[in-house]
């Protein structure tokens, strides 16, 4: 039978997913006894459009693998994790039969657009209703949102549909009008939704006005930037291909679009519940050195998680999040154990330095003839999220690479007997994620947790992004300038807790390479490194191409201590040449259409060569599945595809 998608046929569940939140948020599990209700005698009191919206959460994951082909950044130019087949950052992709982000979104916007259709005769108050309905057009907008990111223009869908229901074989809408109503839902959103401080940590996880004021300006930003940059270039005809460029006559210009998303975003940054998780005066480690509070960001439990006792109740830099609890709802995916972000050559040399200049111009770069040269004087993201070669760490769980954390115990004391000491994998391209650096974001050292069982909540929006939504768009509104008073609003709170001095226009006007807009792109891919926004970047600026189908390195092997020095645990060589067949490049080589991107010298480990990598405009939207054409034929392929 021809439909949308086969999901859109289905019975609504108005129970919630028993694993949702923690123990503390009894009010979410709160609800009636049936283990499914009929939509005839559902929605008749507030409880039950509460529960309904509650529903709504349980489609969040940990979306470190975000809405691509990918984990997290995996394969972009940033990564060195290139075990995703086909590599999408090489354009390697295919039409596929299915696509489970089509059918999910599409699944999911039925209870959504139910919840709306049954508020409108809700014959009770209206403002009994208010936050529930608020939330469903929260939602309304994220999925239309996730599906515009994926596959440019889709049909949009305001209705509960079932298979007799005319828009099942509606044409796509454009990309504008996509975007047009995901901006109309979250005005209802944040004109229904509670402040963050009535929510409290009951709350945690639910959606507050501040969380759809951050979405609302980073679908602004995502799409003034598209349209300054890539225009109409993928629309296609409509006819053909794609969904042309239809514009509804109120369609926001480029201009107004950045500025209310600078308004927007300026309004949270000002607020004062939400801030920046910053501990680097109490969470250490061997007792003196502070390299790694950013890192119990992203792994943070209960007290028993991290050294200084903190917990989730701590956070209050995850404005929008995935609530995970050991008990109730585990993420149940490979995280601890895979290491799946890692950095590449390019994202090492992107990270700064101390002194707030990167690494070709700074004067307390230490180069990189030893294996920890490079990590001296740098941005704690880069000490916090990448393992420093011979740098002790606990592993997790009872026994993974010596057992978990012991806070009260130095490593040699912990009575393991294992050597914590980090080495590099070296040998081969399949040695491990962790191919010459290994990335240590989203991994935990709990002793009480083993692969799988990883309970820390996923940030779907946190207070640093905002903070570079601020930036950008006021530097997009200046045409590349900015003052130094709104960096200090926002990205130099960022590099202050990131132990790295201010970004200020005297600091960068000695450079002629460096400018601004290029700096806080250069924030942005160092502060989200993982988390899901490299790929809609680079497109949405028009410079995935050029960014993409460079070279992926890793370690300088050439000239450096890598080449020679053996694995004090084995005896044996760290690096083995033979097992890379792609060889060091030999020559200087441009990773970047911004010039203050440290180039890559000779001598460094190539992982995936510029020949493989074919990334195109037709690759900035994905494919319609083949299987909805099918089963709607008014469904035009994107173009080229």
């Amino acid at each position: 039978m021809k439909t949308l998608n086969k999901y859109l046929n289905i019975t609504f569940l108005t129970i919630l997913l028993s694993g949702l939140f923690l123990s503390s948020c009894q009010e979410y599990l709160d609800q009636d006894p049936q283990s499914v209700v009929s939509e005839a005698v559902y929605y008749k009191n507030a409880t039950q459009f509460t529960n309904a919206s509650n529903n709504f959460y349980t489609r969040l994951g940990f979306d470190y693998d975000g809405d691509q082909h990918t984990q997290g950044d995996a394969g972009s130019d940033l990564s060195n994790n290139l075990s995703v087949t086909p590599v999408y950052g090489g354009g390697l992709t295919a039409i596929p039969t299915t696509d489970a982000i089509w059918t999910k979104n599409y699944s999911n916007l039925r209870a959504v657009n139910q919840l709306i259709e049954k508020a409108a005769i809700y014959p009770g108050n209206q403002t009994e209703i208010a936050v529930p309905l608020a939330t469903a057009y929260f939602f309304r907008a994220w999925h239309h949102y996730n599906l515009l990111r994926r596959f440019g223009g889709v049909p949009i869908v305001t209705k509960s549909l079932d298979v007799n229901s005319e828009e099942v074989y509606a044409k796509r809408n454009s990309r504008y009008e996509v975007v047009s109503q995901i901006l109309k839902d979250l005005d209802m959103a944040i004109a229904g939704l509670p402040t963050a401080s009535t929510l409290g940590l009951t709350g945690q996880g639910k959606l507050s006005i501040t969380a759809a004021q951050s979405f609302k300006a980073r679908v602004l930003l995502y799409e003034a930037t598209w349209d300054k940059y890539v225009a109409t270039t993928t629309d296609g005809d409509g006819v053909t291909s794609g969904v042309g460029s239809a514009k509804p006559a109120d369609y926001p210009s480029v201009t107004s679009m950045l500025t209310e998303a600078k308004s927007l975003s300026l309004a949270v940054i000002s607020g004062t519940y939400f801030y920046l998780w910053d501990h680097r005066s109490d969470i250490v480690q061997g007792g003196t050195t502070d390299y790694s509070h950013l890192f119990y960001l992203y792994n943070l439990e209960d007290a028993g998680s991290n050294p200084k006792g903190l917990t989730k109740a701590d956070n209050h830099e995850f404005i929008f999040q995935t609530v995970y609890d050991f008990t109730l709802r585990q993420i149940r995916k490979n995280l601890s154990h895979s290491h799946p972000v890692g950095p590449s050559r390019k994202l090492m040399d992107m990270y700064l330095c101390t002194d707030g200049l990167p690494v070709q111009h700074s004067a307390v770069f230490q180069g990189y003839s030893s294996m920890i040269s490079e990590f001296t004087n740098r941005d704690l993201r880069l000490t916090s999220f990448v393992n420093i070669p011979l740098q002790q760490y606990w592993g997790y769980g009872s026994a993974t690479t010596g057992g978990g954390a012991q806070y009260s115990k130095t490593f040699a004391t912990a009575g393991t007997g294992y050597d914590y000491r980090y080495i590099p994998v070296l040998t081969s391209p399949t040695g491990g994620r962790g191919v010459g650096y290994m990335g240590n974001k989203f991994v935990t050292e709990y002793k009480l947790r083993e692969d799988l069982t990883e309970s820390f909540n996923y940030p779907q929006i946190r207070l640093a992004e905002v903070m570079l939504i601020y930036a950008e768009s006021t530097c997009e509104l200046g045409n590349g300038s900015i003052s130094d008073a709104d960096l200090n609003l926002s990205i130099n709170k960022i590099r202050a807790r990131s132990g790295v001095a201010s970004l200020t226009n005297a600091l960068i006007a000695p450079f002629p390479d460096m400018n601004m807009l290029g700096e806080i792109r250069r924030e942005r891919a160092i502060e989200l490194d993982g988390e899901g926004f490299r790929f809609d970047d680079l497109k949405r600026w028009n410079i995935a191409p050029q960014e993409l189908n460079k070279n992926v390195c890793s370690c300088y092997i050439a000239g450096t201590e890598y080449a020679t020095v053996l694995n004090p645990k084995t005896g044996t060589p760290i690096y083995l040449a033979s097992g890379f067949s792609n060889g060091l490049t030999t020559s200087e080589q441009s990773v970047s259409s911004y010039s203050g991107i440290a180039t890559t010298k000779a001598g460094a480990l190539i992982l995936d060569p510029a020949g493989n990598r074919n990334f195109t405009i037709k690759n900035y939207l994905d494919p319609i599945p083949s299987d909805q054409i099918t089963l709607n034929p008014n469904l035009k392929q994107n173009p080229i595809w």
